[in-house]
């Protein structure tokens, strides 16, 4: 199947988002192959603007959701309501039951209401008392949050960050992109605004996920993701320093994301099959919040993507 309407989408979206070429794409990704997606940074970097603008392409609805302390599961999943004149109840859906869903600084958010979260991107569906509801079809999670200020959050648990596919880290736009950020916003002050592509139908998305699975991997490249993430659970057959920097490696949930994400990048890039280079640019949002550091690492102020790199050093392509 073409990818031309993919190609009208990302260019909307590097027009509408200035700056975040790799935001974007990795956003296209994560749709193309089923995942939800962490994204850690400062405030301003027009990260639920380009959720909005994903939703504006593609059929379905989308809603945002501030996450808060007091937020409650309910104000998530919905509730039953109760009808006196009846004597009975009905269920009203909550803002989970959108397409498109952005959880604005998920980790201000207690325990309960990440508990009902989690369900929703496990099992696609949400329990209220004995009943369960099955979510759309098209799901999916953007959450954010914010690595400067973190009086009164919550960090996420594992299992949880387990559920997002990537987590993507973003950074202030440059001189020149800032500029270019200044003039996108007064064409929108004067309503010049950009003509939309073609609304990508749900049943043409569908189609597309189908599509990409047929997309190859050499069983050679998928021993390489099996041995990244196996490495990672076991550093010490490697290097002392290595091993001195893991806690806990990443799941088998780390190795479907990877493969998956990997067919969807070829994809979008015009290929047919996956390249050593998919896997190693892709395993830095795949694993980056998968693995638990060490003390020690911590410590020496060794961050994920510097623990990534190494094992991209330590485990070579065969």
């Amino acid at each position: 199947m073409s990818n031309n309407t993919l190609s009208a989408i990302r260019d909307y979206l590097n027009q509408s988002i200035v700056g975040q070429t790799e935001f974007i794409n990795q956003l296209l990704i994560a749709l193309l192959a089923d995942g939800h997606i962490l994204v850690e940074g400062p405030p301003g970097l027009a990260k639920t603007r380009a959720v909005k603008a994903l939703s504006e392409c593609i059929e379905g609805d989308f809603h945002r959701v501030q996450f808060t302390p007091d937020l409650l599961p309910a104000d998530l999943t919905g509730t039953d309501v109760f009808h006196p004149e009846t004597a009975s109840f009905s269920f009203q859906k909550g803002p989970i039951f959108h397409n498109l869903v952005l959880a604005d600084e998920i980790n201000r958010a207690p325990a309960k209401v990440q508990s009902a979260l989690l369900e929703a991107m496990a099992e696609q569906q949400i329990t209220v008392g004995s009943n369960s509801y099955k979510l759309p079809k098209l799901f999916m999670v953007m959450a954010t949050q914010n690595p400067i200020e973190q009086e009164g959050t919550y960090p996420l648990p594992e299992a949880q960050l387990d559920r997002f596919m990537f987590k993507l880290c973003l950074n202030y736009p440059d001189a020149e992109n800032e500029l270019k950020i200044l003039q996108l916003t007064e064409r929108e002050a004067k309503q010049v605004h950009l003509r939309q592509p073609e609304p990508l139908t749900q049943q043409k998305l569908f189609a597309l996920r189908r599509a990409i699975m047929e997309v190859h991997i050499a069983p050679q490249l998928n021993q390489y993701i099996v041995d990244l993430v196996v490495a990672t659970r076991q550093p010490e057959r490697y290097t002392d320093e290595f091993s001195q920097w893991l806690e806990f490696g990443a799941s088998p949930r780390a190795s479907i994301s990877l493969a998956r994400a990997a067919r969807a990048k070829a994809w979008l890039d015009g290929r047919d099959f996956v390249s050593p280079e998919d896997i190693q640019q892709l395993a830095y949002p795949v694993l980056r919040h998968r693995l638990l550091l060490s003390y020690q690492a911590q410590a020496k102020g060794i961050q994920a993507d510097a623990v990534i790199q190494r094992l991209l050093e330590l485990v070579a392509f065969a």
